[in-house]
């Protein structure tokens, strides 16, 4: 295998995110072949190559990838102090996988989990803009001039929001339903977003991430994803094979 970037290799092996990983070589802590390694570029054979980290060899792990349907009161963290039921408790796959971004508790629906740094970390990241698609149940009338509002953007604490696909699927006098996609993750983003139209969210269900929908998949299951979802998301998201 040809050489690739030392700090590549060691996020692939879930060591760390890319950048944290950095770090570590210019820390002095990663040694190749037994030699320590502590300035950048720096490059090593995955295949060949005897790479160690504070001392602990590095072997690369299989990358998986799995797309849950979350239910309630479920949290999206690998470890939770409250010993509240997790998202990776669900799938009980024997191996190192974490949630890539995040629902809320109260929120249910689609969310992946992976031991891939680097396309969880692009998944994530603002400046790809993966569109993530929810049904939202709000109090009251959802009228056009407030979808309209959504649509262009609303001011919270962080700045205005990017602009949304807004559309009204049941409007009633006590509750409506809107269907919305965003390609942001502010915290609670949707919530607050509603709320600053006067229609405070009832339920909140993510049904895409992308192209990648729930249609048979039923709450509290989950699934791996296949080789062409995976390509599919890594040029979605900009990450070359």
């Amino acid at each position: 295998m040809a050489k690739q970037r030392l700090q590549r290799i060691l996020a692939a092996a879930g060591v760390d995110s890319r950048r944290n990983c950095e770090q570590l070589i210019l820390d002095g802590a990663v040694r190749v072949n037994r030699r320590v390694v502590d300035t950048l570029p720096a490059f090593a054979d995955p295949e060949t190559d005897i790479i160690t980290v504070h001392g602990r060899r590095i072997q690369a792990e299989r990358k998986v990838y799995y797309l849950l349907n979350k239910p309630k009161n479920v949290i999206c963290t690998s470890h939770d102090p409250q010993n509240r039921r997790t998202a990776v408790d669900l799938l009980g796959v024997g191996q190192r996988v974490f949630c890539v971004g995040r629902l809320d508790a109260d929120t249910t629906g689609l969310i992946l989990l992976t031991n891939d740094n680097e396309l969880a970390n692009r998944m994530t990241h603002p400046r790809y803009g993966v569109p993530k698609t929810y049904l939202v149940t709000v109090k009251g009338q959802a009228t056009g001039v407030a979808a309209e509002k959504i649509k262009k953007g609303i001011w919270l604490a962080e700045g205005k929001t990017n602009p949304a696909a807004v559309k009204i699927l049941k409007r009633g006098h006590v509750e409506s339903l809107v269907e919305i996609t965003i390609k942001q993750g502010l915290n609670r983003q949707l919530r607050r977003m509603f709320a600053q139209v006067d229609l405070p969210v009832k339920t909140l269900k993510r049904t895409r991430i992308g192209k990648l929908d729930d249609r048979r998949l039923s709450v509290g299951r989950f699934r791996e994803l296949t080789a062409a979802e995976v390509e599919y998301l890594r040029k979605m998201s900009g990450q070359k094979a």
